[in-house]
Formats: C-alpha cells, sequence, structure tokens
C-alpha cells in the first residue's frame, strides 16, 4: 500500500505522514530528505548545480542510504540533523527542479517501494512518483500560517518575514518547475490545514483510508 501526501511547505507534511505510518505500522519514507542530502553534498563540494549534467553526475557518485529509523547516511555521516539548514533551505528547491535528477531520485524511490508499503510525502508524490498510489492526499495552508509554524520550529536563523518571503519563493519555484510541479491530483483528497489540529487532519485522512 502506498499512501501519498503532497502540498507546499509548512502544511504538516512530515508530522502527519509520520503519525499515519506509525499507526498503519508502516514506512515512513522521506522522499525531500533525499534531494536535501544531495543538496548538502553539492554545497560541501561548492559545485554549480546550474550545471545539470555534472551535478546528476556527482550525485550518483555519493553514497547515500535510508535507514528504518528515517535517517540518512551522506558518505557515511548521518546529516539528518542539517536538512533543515538554511543554507539547504535557500537551495533545495533549485537543485529538486533539475530534471534528470529528479528522475535519478524517483527510481531510487520506486526501487524501495517494491517491497514495502508506504508513506510518503513531497510536491509530486500523487501526479509524478507514485501516480497509482491507493491513497492520494493534497495538505494546502495559507502563507502566514506556514511562516509562523516554521518560525515556531527554531529551526532557522530567519525572521517570521524572511521565512514568509522564503516560503513564496519556493512555492513560485515549486509550482513553475519542468517536471513535478506542485499540483493537486484530480482524485487527491484536498484539505486545508490553516485552522486545524494535527489530530484532526489525521481522523479526516484515516476516514478516507479506513
Amino acid at each position: 500500500m502506498i499512501v501519498a501526501i503532497d502540498g507546499p511547505a509548512g502544511t504538516g507534511k512530515s508530522t502527519i505522514a509520520k503519525i499515519i505510518a506509525e499507526k498503519l505500522n508502516i514506512t515512513f519514507l522521506i522522499i525531500w530528505g533525499f534531494y536535501r542530502a544531495f543538496t548538502i553534498a553539492i554545497l560541501d563540494e561548492g559545485l554549480d548545480y546550474k550545471d545539470e549534467e555534472k551535478t546528476l553526475a556527482f550525485c550518483k557518485e555519493q553514497k547515500l542510504e535510508y535507514t528504518k529509523e528515517s535517517h540518512f547516511i551522506l558518505n557515511g555521516k548521518d546529516v539528518t540533523e542539517h536538512l533543515h539548514d538554511d543554507r539547504v533551505a535557500k537551495n533545495v528547491a533549485q537543485v529538486s527542479a533539475i530534471v534528470p535528477l529528479r528522475h535519478y531520485v524517483n527510481s531510487l524511490m520506486r526501487e524501495i517501494t517494491k517491497s514495502l508499503s508506504i508513506v510518503c510525502e513531497g510536491r509530486d508524490m500523487t501526479t509524478v512518483v507514485f501516480p497509482n498510489a491507493e491513497h492520494k492526499i493534497y495538505l494546502d495552508a495559507n502563507p502566514d500560517v506556514r511562516a509562523q509554524r516554521r518560525f515556531d520550529q527554531g529551526v532557522s536563523n530567519m525572521t517570521l518575514e524572511e521565512i514568509k518571503q522564503s516560503i513564496i519563493e519556493r512555492d513560485n519555484i515549486d509550482k513553475n518547475k519542468k517536471e513535478g510541479a506542485l499540483k493537486i491530483a484530480p482524485d487527491a483528497l484536498y484539505i486545508d490545514t490553516s485552522n486545524l489540529t494535527i489530530d484532526k487532519v489525521c481522523e479526516i485522512i484515516f476516514k478516507q483510508i479506513s
């Protein structure tokens, strides 16, 4: 079984996907983490990711592992706690917009799910990566709410207004990608989480998938 969740940043996707995975006792596959881990490698290398061919070749050379505990091991080092670093947040949209890299990551994901039931979340899970998923959900919220949520997490050094601007810019990039653009799948359950608690959102989703 595949439960696929899409939506922009700050809508509660990660938290909700983790809860669903735990309650259903299936694997939570953090797909966005693969792009963020590759972004860390690219930034550490000082690579110009505008050179898509070189970037793809570089990423294929990296040893990236995903553990059962949902940790990312990049070339032997656990980089999980750095996935939300400001420098990563500022560059991951551009890196994940590289079409050949998306194809590569998608192939990694599909290979993993051949033998696993999973919950995954991202921006094109329901439309590109797993278009035949048994359950599709799209989570949304207004930019002010999403910025406040990110600010309250305490993982960024940016001001609330800077976070909001970053979110708006990220949305624009995500919605205009050449491939894997953020959009609502016609058969997805749409939920605006702006005024809903995590528990309420989960309740709505469980009613849909039970």
